[in-house]
């Protein structure tokens, strides 16, 4: 006898749907058969997608920006997340620039990540590590992870690394088998004058800082055979010239992910009176460019929410200088993504992540063996968007309308959601 059977359900299994039961013992799934047999407990999928558990690898849970923190903590962003079919989300490190930093950085965001709802990993997070990569990357890997996050901007707080520094980042990630993650803006182009406000955030963030930079660093990517990953590609230009340039890398060497709010608005939500809610680092583009990117979906690997919410509070500033930039989005991105691509949003959802970040096939497939993270989606709601579980108050996302819905996320096989309501269950863990 199984402990659970999840039956009648379209199960999501190499790229399609089939109806199959599917049968869990303590936290792996050990049956997928279209017969049925006993179980201590049933749960019935019927007209349901039942998907492997969504991974978003790249969130900010509990960031501290000195003078205010990010809204959600490791418990109510992991929360979120799991209404939102999340089972495991890749959080970064406090940046470094010393080997001697980064255990410390380690165990820190470790204990504040103990109190999550379900499974979770870290970034290495870099800012100019002059002397240091080779070091930085081999306590990186005793202590079981596998990705670096740089910033190619930000040299005004210190953040930036430098091209020497990303050359030699890129060539050891090819030798140690790890990846580069990098936010990609051009430092030169960014401006910050002190009358700017919400409105401007297009003129001091230019999205030609983003595709120039974009290029530059997929030229060493090249020219190194590194591993890069461009986080948050926001723009529609940005990836239209990646894959006119390096089509022979693009998914080889070179990963693309963007997030669900660069695809449901557009630079216009920066004017009026409620624009400071929609302002993240890169922002909003034009319609055009918006228009691009909807369209270049195919192009993409993954897709991730940069989950970064402030509460409204701290986002009403007048000037742009001292303002929080992010914004929440775990809660709703699987409904804004299928609704607008159906099932091939799993794929950069789920099994891509698991892929890039060595995961796979653990995490990212329903099969016999791997983890039994699950999410259980009812595609036959349309409903619009009301609310959300994010300890930040709101979301950007009221009011638009998505086609399904998350109803039920397990975790190692433990309901985390069930039928829309919290089930006190699970307790998340890292993964090395």
């Amino acid at each position: 006898m199984y402990d659970l059977a999840i039956l009648n359900g379209q199960l999501y299994i190499e790229g399609s749907l089939k109806k199959q039961h599917l049968y869990i013992n303590g936290d792996h799934i050990v049956a997928i058969s279209d017969e049925l047999h006993q179980a201590r407990e049933v749960y019935d999928a019927t007209d349901r997608w039942v998907m492997p558990g969504l991974i978003d690898p790249h969130v900010h849970f509990e960031l501290n920006c000195g003078k205010y923190t990010s809204a959600d903590d490791f418990y109510t962003g992991s929360i979120a997340a799991a209404y939102g079919g999340i089972t495991t989300v890749i959080d970064f490190l406090d940046p470094i620039s010393t080997e001697k930093e980064l255990e410390k950085a380690f165990n820190d965001r470790n204990q504040l990540a103990s109190k999550s709802m379900i499974d979770y990993r870290f970034h290495v997070t870099v800012k100019d590590p002059v002397n240091q990569v080779k070091p930085i990357v081999e306590t990186m890997k005793t202590l079981g992870l596998n990705s670096i996050k740089l910033f190619t901007t930000y040299s005004d707080s210190g953040r930036r690394t430098y091209d020497g520094e990303i050359v030699e980042l890129l060539k050891l990630s090819r030798e140690e088998a790890f990846i580069v993650l990098a936010h990609i803006e051009k430092d030169e182009s960014i401006t910050m004058e002190p009358s700017y406000t919400a409105a401007d955030l297009t003129i001091s963030r230019p999205e030609m800082a983003e595709t120039e930079e974009a290029l530059k660093l997929a030229t060493l990517a090249k020219e190194t055979d590194g591993q890069l990953y461009m986080v948050h590609v926001s723009s529609g230009n940005t990836l239209e010239a990646l894959i006119k340039e390096f089509p022979d890398i693009l998914g080889k060497n070179l990963y693309l992910e963007s997030c669900p709010h660069y695809f449901e608005f557009n630079e216009e939500r920066f004017e009026g009176s409620q624009g400071h809610l929609y302002t993240m680092a890169p922002p909003l583009r034009s319609e055009a460019s918006r228009e691009k990117l909807v369209n270049g979906f195919d192009y993409l690997h993954t897709i991730a929410t940069d989950h970064c919410p402030f509460t409204e509070r701290q986002k009403k500033q007048k000037q742009l200088l001292g303002m929080p930039l992010g914004i929440g989005g775990v809660e709703h991105s699987f409904s804004l993504m299928a609704t607008r691509y159906g099932i091939k949003a799993i794929e950069k959802m789920s099994t891509m992540p698991a892929k890039i970040f060595g995961l796979y096939p653990k995490k990212g497939s329903l099969d016999v063996g791997t983890d039994a993270d699950i999410a259980i989606y009812n595609p036959h709601m349309t409903h619009k968007i009301e609310t959300d579980h994010s300890k930040a108050g709101y979301t950007v996302y009221k009011d638009l309308e998505v086609n399904g819905q998350i109803e039920t996320t397990l975790c190692k096989g433990q309901f985390i959601i069930k039928n829309n309501s919290l089930v006190i269950g699970s307790v998340g863990h890292f993964i090395g």
